[in-house]
């Protein structure tokens, strides 16, 4: 089929109208194509625009929410947090109370207890003193109730036996002398024994006491006293020397005194004693005679110990002032003193006395003891307990570790 034409109505040609058709249909299709893909572009263009726009909107209201959940997190933890806190001050509190409470009652029992104690000892420092002196008195009468019923017998039986044994007299005074040599023999080897006994006591008990101190044994048969004791501080610096005269015998006799005085000469010692358990009339415990130290031997540490004292106080005053030889003097008659005897009297007395009133506090006072240790051992154990819970609740931050309820390092 022959393509129809049309003519140009100004050049005045023929032009095919297939071809013409179909060029302009191809340009309005291009034209609409072109419009179409930019439509359908530009509204792919905006449909992910607002699908970006509405992404970063949910994330952040997602991060509101989040930040909002956070924040009524935090709040209510700090509620649960104060909350805790005040309900362990109060429990804390409360227990602080019934402690003081019971701490204040412990301290009104232990003041009405140590102002009983304080009665009951100044009781029985007046009782000791009152029996002291009765005893004294005793037996100061008891020593002149026996001297004269002593010398009213002596007179009596003279009077009546006089013409009765004047024909015997010979033969009883040849028994008498034999009997007497053979006494004299016994007691000497007795006494002798007896003395070394004592000798040897008194020696292991200067030992035991004054581990710092020379004793030294005179040996037997040797001239003078039977233990040289040299008085040394725990340096070594020696400060002077005490001699010690054990005697055990049935009477005390007036020789021993000047017999010792010439041993410490010879010794040069600047203290001599004598432990006997015969002491002379009228000394108990610890005396002076004739210059000398003498006591019986429940003392004898007692004095060694105030003897020494004074020695080693010397010697430290000889060291310090080299040339004070007027003090060294007052010092030696001093401790001659009939006031340093009683000094050394009266510590003895009050060292048996504290010993009993001690002995018997012990007995008294144990059952109170162990309770308060109980309730003390008690109390602290709650306390740490009360307050290792706080801590565990509040953290070691806000509660620091105290001390003395914390390990050693």
């Amino acid at each position: 089929m022959a393509d129809s034409t049309i003519t140009c109505p100004n050049c005045k040609s023929d032009i095919p109208l297939g071809e013409a058709v179909a060029h302009r249909l191809r340009e309005e299709l291009a034209a609409d194509f072109e419009k179409e893909r930019q439509r359908l572009t530009q509204a792919i263009s905006e449909r992910e625009a607002k699908m970006a726009s509405e992404r970063r909107a949910i994330e952040e209201r997602s991060r509101a929410v989040a930040d909002e959940i956070s924040r009524g997190l935090d709040v209510e933890r700090a509620k649960l947090r104060d909350a805790a806190l005040r309900e362990a001050a109060e429990q804390s509190a409360l227990a602080m109370k019934d402690l003081q409470a019971q701490l204040e009652s412990q301290q009104k029992r232990l003041a009405e207890a140590q102002g009983a104690e304080l009665e009951l000892r100044i009781k029985q420092r007046e009782l000791a003193e009152a029996k002291d002196a009765m005893e004294l008195n005793m037996a100061r009468k008891l020593d002149e109730e026996r001297q004269r019923i002593s010398e009213e017998a002596r007179v009596k039986a003279a009077e009546a036996e006089q013409l009765k044994i004047a024909d015997k007299d010979n033969k009883i005074r040849d028994l008498q002398e034999q009997i007497g040599a053979l006494q004299k023999r016994a007691e000497q080897g007795s006494m002798q024994s007896q003395g070394e006994t004592l000798e040897i006591a008194l020696e292991n008990t200067l030992r035991t006491a004054f581990p710092f101190d020379e004793i030294i044994e005179v040996k037997k048969g040797q001239r003078g006293a039977d233990i040289i004791h040299r008085v040394r501080t725990n340096t070594g610096v020696d400060c002077g020397t005490i001699l010690w005269e054990a005697k055990r015998a049935a009477n005390w006799s007036a020789d021993w005194p000047t017999k010792l005085k010439d041993d410490q000469r010879e010794a040069k010692a600047d203290l001599a004693v004598i432990v006997t358990t015969c002491p002379p009339a009228g000394l108990r415990g610890i005396g002076q005679v004739d210059g000398i130290w003498a006591c019986e031997t429940p003392f004898a540490i007692a004095i060694a110990t105030a003897l020494r004292q004074g020695l080693v106080a010397t010697a430290n005053l000889r060291l310090q002032q080299t040339n004070s030889a007027d003090k060294m003097a007052m010092l030696y008659e001093h401790l001659c003193s009939v006031s340093f005897r009683q000094n050394i009297e009266a510590i003895v007395e009050s060292f048996k006395g504290l010993k009993d009133q001690l002995d018997a506090e012990k007995r008294a006072f144990a059952k109170q003891w162990k309770e308060r240790e109980f309730q003390l051992e008690k109390a602290i154990t709650h306390t740490a307990a009360l307050y290792g819970g706080i801590q565990g609740i509040a953290g070691r931050e806000a509660l620091p570790e105290i001390r003395s309820l914390a390990l050693p390092m």
